[in-house]
């Protein structure tokens, strides 16, 4: 009794036809789970940011504390 032999031929289309959809549709949930979960969120956080952001008082906090070695602190 022998063992029959493995078919090969046509065996790499055979399992492209199976995983390549697999492939594809986890690549696209984790694109849209990537969007949704990361950049959305990132997107929201920068416009909440700058709704409020005064650069000019930034500044010159950063003045004000000796950040900046050319501009000098204003007496007041």
């Amino acid at each position: 009794m022998s063992l029959p032999k493995p078919v090969m031929r046509g065996l790499l289309a055979k399992r492209l036809r199976f995983h390549l959809p697999i492939a594809f549709s986890l690549a696209i949930v984790a694109a849209v789970a990537f969007k949704f979960g990361v950049t959305e969120p990132r997107k929201k956080a920068y416009a909440d940011f700058y709704k409020n952001y005064d650069s000019v008082k930034e500044f010159n906090a950063m003045r004000e504390a000796g950040i900046f070695e050319s501009v000098r602190p204003s007496v007041k």
